[in-house]
């Protein structure tokens, strides 16, 4: 949710049949590249979540005359191959979102994302979007003894940002998850869980359904001004538009340089068992989705098939499925030793966009000219709320998005961004697990 950098990923593992998400995707009639010419008021490059919560924003909004092109298909990149976790909040954390905008401004953001966890159930329920969503909440468990990093989440959580978590003491949590991995835990009622691909397909239709025309197999190969409209152009057809916004997230576009550069694609593994049947009681007996308190942290959730899916690590490094396979296992039966054995079915690896400053980045230039990526692995809220923002943008004049603007296209120094962030990563596991090996 992985060498990148490049913009059509040659060293990733781009076998969409490896993805459980894609295996059981629900059929629709593939949409038509973009042929001849054609002009729209606004043209949205990437048919990920970003993309598709901008055009659907425009068309409740009365803007029919939008174009959507996707260089594959709708939910082919990290939007539909995450863990499918909906809930509040960034890839920075609460504390440090907090220290560098204050109280009010810090809560405003963050309310972005509490507001769009509900917007996303609305339209699931609005557009009858078949996408086997669990809204049953989400554990945060804690890995270590300690729990004075839950405490303080807690007391943050409420005291500047009005969210309350539910305290799941050590008895209680492992009444849920059988593992006596995990010390206490904090419930987050607020959140839900959900087949991402298939969602991201019923956000398509549904804006499809209001107008938008969408183009798969459309990739832009180029992007230029002229006068006061922009030119895009794919391998069989030509768009002249408005306004474009870029929402390619960690596959990039190779469009425009300043946008590209401002974020690392990393990657992030997930893999999905064989069905459990009653297996799946003697390791979860909760329908809330799980992840845990270290920086490095696992996640997981039930299928509705009683399989299990399993996703964690962050990388700059290659692997193949069956090398995502033997990682994710690894780390699987270190918290569910009952599993030993157990097949696995399906695996695969995807592409987030991290910004050096951890928060998505939303913005235009002024002239016409939209973007919004850096989501960071925290994706189904964040772009849901900038979905909205840009699409209330470009219909109304609204400058709502401008409270994102102390977090610009900050360069990171590709290749050697990766290097940077490879090392953080190894540090923080090493505390970590040093931290895991000090409490015995």
């Amino acid at each position: 949710m992985p060498g990148f950098g490049l913009a059509h990923g040659q060293f990733l593992q781009m076998n969409a049949s490896a993805s459980y998400y894609r295996a059981t995707a629900k059929p629709y009639a593939a949409y038509e590249p973009l042929q001849g010419r054609a002009h729209a008021r606004v043209a949205v490059i990437g048919g990920g979540f970003a993309g598709l919560n901008t055009v659907l924003g425009l068309a409740e909004r009365g803007v029919r005359d939008v174009v959507l092109l996707e260089r594959e298909q709708v939910g082919f990149g990290a939007s539909g191959r995450n863990g499918g976790f909906v809930f509040a909040g960034y890839s920075l954390g609460e504390q440090a979102l907090l220290d560098q905008l204050g109280e009010q401004r810090a809560a405003a953001l963050f309310s972005l994302t509490t507001a769009a966890v509900e917007r996303i159930r609305r339209r699931i329920t609005d557009h009858a979007i078949s996408c086997d969503v669990v809204d049953e909440g989400v554990i945060w468990a804690n890995w270590f003894r300690d729990p004075a990093v839950l405490r303080q989440r807690q007391q943050l959580l409420a005291g500047h940002y009005g969210v309350q978590w539910q305290w799941l003491a050590e008895e209680e949590l492992r009444h849920c998850i059988r593992s006596e991995r995990y010390h206490d835990g904090l419930f987050e009622r607020d959140a839900l869980h959900l087949h991402p691909l298939n969602y991201a397909i019923g956000l398509a239709s549904a804006a499809a359904a209001q107008g938008v025309r969408i183009h798969e197999n459309s990739g832009a190969l180029g992007l230029a001004r002229e006068g006061l409209q922009w030119r895009l152009r794919t391998a069989q057809g030509e768009l002249l538009a408005d306004q474009v916004v870029l929402a390619c997230g960690g596959y990039l576009a190779g469009l425009q340089k300043a946008i590209d550069r401002a974020i690392l694609p990393i990657a992030t593994y997930v893999m999905v068992t064989e069905p459990l049947g009653d297996r799946l009681d003697d390791c979860l007996r909760t329908r809330a989705a799980i992840y845990d308190s270290r920086f490095a942290f696992d996640y997981y959730r039930a299928l509705p098939d009683s399989r299990l899916l399993w996703g964690g690590r962050i990388s700059v490094l290659n692997r193949s499925p069956a090398a995502v396979q033997r990682l994710l296992t690894r780390d699987l039966l270190r918290v569910f030793p009952q599993l030993a054995g157990v097949r696995i079915d399906y695996a695969w690896s995807g592409l987030m966009s991290y910004a050096r400053h951890q928060m998505p980045q939303i913005g235009g230039d002024g002239n016409g000219l939209w973007w919004a990526q850096g989501f960071g692995g925290h994706g189904l809220a964040p772009t849901c709320a900038a979905g909205e923002l840009l699409a209330a943008a470009l219909a109304e004049g609204d400058d709502g998005w401008k409270q994102f603007a102390d977090y610009g296209l900050d360069n990171t120094w590709r290749p050697f961004g990766y290097l940077g962030a490879q090392a953080s990563y190894w540090w923080q596991q090493g505390r970590d697990c040093l931290k895991t090996r000090l409490e015995g």
